[in-house]
């Protein structure tokens, strides 16, 4: 490995986490990126990653198979239950959807912890954000704070190294159009991404649900039309 210093980044092959592998290339991070097969309904998402990796010349790209299906309780993990879908974003509703997985942030910078273990990056990078999302408790500021407290507590480089783990969530306080904005700074190519919870066949994005209704005012914000929509 080179001397720089590492980091692992979240990557669903979204808007988000594809904006955080960005902005950890621009602090100068050897990047290694991991990505989750959980039980979600498509893969779709892990095959984006897996590009989106690629194109942005991370030094590793892993995917780690987990079951959180066998659990149900999420639109994302049981067929059974529908994918909210609405017209606009202001008739999104206020609770928390059943597009939440149970544990899933939790798991899965858990995973992500042990993963930075094994390549020596004291920084983990993940997409969470308090502000244009749609309600999960897992993507608060408290809940990271409280998690990398652990994390500094749990890990053999925790307790005996003198620089702490560090978990990075640049993008926490923005909007969806200014992640959109910086991203567009940075050069990230969002018509790789894929931040849909029901695509259709071939991974076309349904345009209805609260990820992507959130991405097009985003990219509506900017002036832009969103480049992984088919032009019409």
């Amino acid at each position: 490995m080179s001397s720089r210093k590492r980091a692992v980044i979240l990557l669903s092959g979204g808007l988000d986490s594809a904006t955080c592998l960005a902005i950890a290339r621009s602090e100068g991070f050897e990047t290694h990126t991991v990505a989750f097969r959980y039980g979600q309904r498509h893969q779709y998402e892990l095959q984006r990653a897996q590009l989106i990796s690629e194109k942005m010349n991370a030094t590793s790209h892993r995917i780690v198979d987990i079951d959180l299906a066998q659990f149900g309780g999420s639109a994302l993990t049981d067929v059974a239950i529908d994918v909210p879908k609405s017209e606009t974003v202001e008739s999104i509703g206020e609770t928390i959807p059943v597009t939440y997985v149970p544990a899933r942030n939790t798991v899965f910078l858990s995973l992500s912890l042990a993963f930075a273990e094994t390549v020596d990056a004291k920084d983990v990078f993940i997409g969470v954000n308090s502000l244009d999302y749609s309600g999960y408790p897992d993507c608060r500021p408290e809940f990271i704070q409280a998690f990398e407290q652990m994390a500094n507590l749990a890990t053999k480089a925790g307790v005996e190294e003198s620089q702490r783990l560090k978990i990075h969530t640049p993008l926490i306080d923005l909007t969806k159009a200014e992640i959109i904005a910086r991203g567009m700074e940075l050069g990230v190519d969002y018509g790789l991404t894929l931040s849909c919870y029901d695509p259709s066949d071939g991974g076309r994005p349904c345009q209805h649900c609260d990820a992507c209704l959130l991405r097009a005012r985003g990219f509506a914000m900017n002036g832009y039309k969103d480049p992984a929509l088919p032009c019409v």
